[in-house]
């Protein structure tokens, strides 16, 4: 028998699928910056390590997910309908990888009987790796992230 995410196109799956698919890592949730140095036909998006005020920073989890809009009104919603814009997602992301036609990675969640810990063991999990936008009052720039945005697989 195959998964869903195996035979499904990602616009053919369900609102329970759709949700199923975001492996909890919480790097939507990093502030992102645009590369000015990098080509202007293919823009760069960065990462810094300064989470959305809702995200939990200890678990990569919003504490508000179901209100997260009325809060962040330009929070990340990713759905079938924007998926040109997948470019701004890491790398690692399930929806970027299923949209590029990678697969999901062996640490996903869906492939680890719904546990994160494969995907913390990865090094791909935000949580522990990130500061509060409330906590930190200095330059984005400064706060780039050096550790792992990329698949490791």
């Amino acid at each position: 028998m195959t998964e869903f995410w195996e035979h499904k196109a990602l616009t053919e799956m369900s609102a329970a699928e759709w949700e199923a698919l975001c492996d909890g890592c919480g790097k939507c949730c990093l502030h992102k910056l645009i590369d000015e140095d990098a080509d202007a036909v293919e823009e760069e998006v960065v990462f810094t390590d300064i989470a959305c005020r809702l995200l939990e920073t200890s678990t990569a989890q919003c504490s508000d997910y179901p209100n997260r809009l009325k809060h962040v009104p330009d929070c990340v919603v990713l759905s079938p309908d924007n998926l040109s814009d997948v470019y701004y997602m890491p790398e690692s992301c399930a929806y970027r990888r299923l949209a590029e036609g990678r697969g999901l990675a062996a640490w996903h969640p869906l492939l680890n009987n719904g546990s994160r810990a494969a995907l913390r063991k990865a090094g791909i999990s935000a949580a522990g790796r990130c500061v509060s936008e409330h906590r930190y009052h200095g330059d984005l720039e400064d706060r780039i992230v050096t550790w792992p945005l990329f698949d490791k697989e």
